[in-house]
């Protein structure tokens, strides 16, 4: 589907860039092959606007599945007196693409809007390191901010998560394998269409199966890399739709984009949490598509959707933690005139 067909439903700095992705690529992202896609996904980085205390870079160790770990982070300071939380943010990219320069500058807004330090997660990359490295390097980090949270100047107690994309997917399964562990879940989970689903079935998948940059064909392209062919065997670990359960999750901000094949699963994940009695906060970024959310010097709705999350988040760190593991919040409200689920003041 060219550009002009979107041109009723794309907001115009969408359609603008809808314009230019259809003059890059010669057909789906996913025909130029796992060389050309991670070269047509590290353009430069943008650039770096927004003021913070400090970014550190630092390699972290530690122990997952029974093995030594050693993964990237970045770690940003707000230039605040006093630290709301921390963030632990990890990028998208189809599992397979991504860097912590791609969201430097989302992750320094977070930052400073929502005044709490953020740790951005260099986590392995599919094909070369398929399922579980990913979320085995995220289950490192998080596991080191929890031990190290003191020294960044925040309670333990005091902790997020997040991501876009694949990052929104490891953020989902990460809250699923805290429960699993037995450890205290974050005080909330930032999900951007996150990747949680491998079936591929619900209507967005085929209303949007040609939608601009990430079309259902390279979607799937994705998952198998990550997963490989034949993932029937694979757990709520790998694909947090599997969960028999949803109950006793940390409260979520899920945002999805209108036009993007991911769009269905990410809003009946949100539901699913709803279902459970678990706070959501559900928002549809209307004539965007999948990727806009990190882009915040391209569109105005990227910063609109950056500023709503940081919103949620400061809510967050003042409710603290929903609830110890094993117990179930208190469902939450609905706005009946946004239709948007919104944290309830009680379900702390």
């Amino acid at each position: 589907m060219t550009y002009s067909q979107w041109q009723d439903v794309l907001d115009s700095d969408a359609l603008a860039v809808a314009k230019q992705l259809e003059e890059l690529l010669p057909g789906p992202l996913h025909t130029l092959g796992l060389d050309g896609v991670r070269q047509f996904a590290a353009p430069t980085p943008p650039p770096r606007t927004t003021q913070v205390l400090s970014v550190e870079d630092r390699t972290i160790s530690g122990v997952a599945d029974g093995g030594n770990v050693s993964v990237p982070v970045r770690i940003y300071q707000p230039d605040r007196t006093t630290r709301a939380g921390a963030l632990l943010y990890i990028h998208g990219g189809g599992f397979t693409v991504g860097s912590l320069d791609g969201v430097d500058e989302l992750c320094r807004i977070i930052a400073d809007e929502a005044c709490c330090v953020v740790v951005s997660v260099d986590y392995r990359l599919a094909p070369e390191h398929p399922f579980p490295a990913a979320i085995t390097d995220v289950r490192a980090a998080y596991d080191w901010l929890r031990a190290n949270a003191a020294e960044l100047g925040v309670a333990p107690s005091q902790l997020a998560v997040g991501g876009d994309s694949a990052g929104g997917g490891l953020a989902a399964s990460l809250c699923l394998d805290l429960r699993r562990r037995g450890i205290a879940q974050p005080v909330m989970q930032l999900l951007v269409y996150p990747a949680v689903d491998d079936q591929f079935t619900r209507p967005s998948w085929t209303d949007f199966k040609d939608a601009p940059l990430l079309d259902a064909e390279t979607a799937q392209w994705f998952w198998r890399q990550y997963v490989g062919d034949s993932p029937a065997d694979l757990d709520e670990l790998a694909v947090p739709m599997k969960a028999g359960s949803l109950a006793g999750l940390a409260r979520a901000h899920i945002a999805t984009a209108e036009v993007d094949p991911l769009r269905d699963d990410g809003e009946a994940y949100a539901a699913g949490l709803h279902e459970a009695g678990v706070a959501v906060r559900r928002q549809r970024y209307t004539g965007m598509f999948h990727g806009f959310f990190p882009e915040v010097q391209t569109y105005a709705k990227s910063r609109r959707a950056v500023l709503d999350a940081c919103e949620s988040l400061q809510l967050a760190f003042r409710l603290g933690p929903a609830t110890t593991f094993g117990q179930t919040p208190s469902r939450p409200h609905t706005d009946a005139m946004s239709g948007v689920v919104e944290f309830g003041g009680h379900t702390a």
